[in-house]
């Protein structure tokens, strides 16, 4: 059993994949093709922003959103301290500190009530997580930024498709990031990702910082990188987005199933937030004894994995041994993340529910 089934969508989307690779090797236009034009523009009309710039990863398209806001050295930037490395990583590399906040505990997401504890002179942004395939509570949160005179950028890398009261994610800050990488509920076949804004003049200062900081042909009034989304990954996701509302509908009812089915066990499913829809990144829960858990399922030949093991503030890179984040902590000792994909079969759940209750009664 896969923990992401990659091999059954592209079993269903296997003839338009090919047709659109063909298609990107008979123009030889590798970089920067038509397809990525066409894909933004997709993108954008999907989230209702006047912009999309694609460039290499999500990790690059948070760094490039926070420089396009003019964050940098001897700035602060508000991250929670349960997420992917790349969220905190990419405040560091731009010189500025990430400062961490605790999450609320049964979502998993940056708890507003904790955020205003955390401003200081110093802090110019707040950079909420869309964690696992939902919205933070930007709403909150961009009252507070208001409140203080700060910016808000969302991260988006999991939940491009979700919505938040009925407004999309990556249309909810004045710049938002979006990862591509293949397990994405919009995921290529390599890696990739996306800034979203309305904003004209952002728009062509992420789109410059993404291209070697040009502004012309060979003119480069800032230091940029060179982060481009390949023309083969556009053509791969234009024909993806032909499916992903399908797509999201199956792992909403895959995640409804696993709530019914684990219903009696002691675990605990995150909850998804009143107001959110969520695209169900992955489908995660916390459990006691979640090491010798997750063993026992491997033993059964259950795939799981840990999202994320080591808080934020406890990573070597990153650490800040003054900062205490009980509740992060204590998710990082019982999070477990079940197999996850459009294409789950509910006897495959069922398979994993029963080896689940197994490991507990164990």
């Amino acid at each position: 059993m896969p923990f992401v089934d990659l091999a059954a969508q592209q079993a269903c989307l296997g003839p338009r994949l090919e047709a659109a690779i063909l298609a990107v090797l008979a123009h030889g236009r590798y970089v920067l093709g038509p397809e990525v034009t066409a894909l933004e523009a997709r993108l954008a009309k999907r989230v209702g922003v006047a912009h999309c710039i694609t460039c290499a990863s999500g990790s690059d398209a948070l760094q490039i959103a926070l420089r396009g806001l003019g964050i940098g050295p001897g700035d602060e930037v508000i991250v929670p301290g349960f997420s992917f490395v790349a969220t905190a990583s990419s405040v560091a590399l731009t010189g500025a500190r990430p400062v961490y906040v605790d999450i609320e505990p049964h979502a998993c997401l940056l708890d507003p009530a904790r955020v205003e504890a955390a401003i200081t002179p110093r802090t110019r942004a707040i950079m909420p997580v869309s964690l696992f395939g939902q919205c933070a509570e930007m709403e909150r949160l961009g009252m507070l930024a208001e409140t203080h005179g700060l910016e808000v950028v969302e991260d988006a890398a999991q939940s491009f498709g979700a919505s938040r009261h009925g407004r999309p994610s990556c249309a909810l800050s004045r710049v938002a990031a979006t990862s591509f990488f293949p397990s994405k509920p919009l995921g290529a076949y390599g890696d990739g990702g996306a800034m979203f804004t309305d904003e004209d003049d952002l728009a062509d200062c992420l789109r410059s910082l993404a291209r070697h900081g040009e502004a012309g042909h060979h003119y480069h009034p800032r230091l940029g990188l060179n982060s481009r989304l390949d023309t083969l990954q556009a053509a791969i996701l234009l024909v993806k987005l032909e499916v992903f509302d399908e797509e999201v509908r199956l792992r909403q009812t895959a995640a409804a199933r696993y709530d019914r089915l684990l219903a009696d066990l002691p675990v605990e499913p995150l909850l998804v937030a009143p107001g959110n829809t969520s695209v169900h990144a992955q489908y995660s829960l916390q459990v006691d004894e979640r090491d010798r858990v997750q063993a026992c399922l491997a033993e059964a030949g259950i795939p799981t994995a840990v999202h994320y093991p080591v808080p934020l503030h406890r990573q070597p890179a990153l650490a800040d041994p003054r900062c205490h984040l009980p509740v992060s902590e204590a998710v990082c000792e019982r999070i477990l993340s079940l197999p996850m994909h459009p294409y789950l079969e509910e006897g495959q759940q069922q398979r994993v529910v029963d080896a689940l209750r197994d490991a507990l009664s164990g």
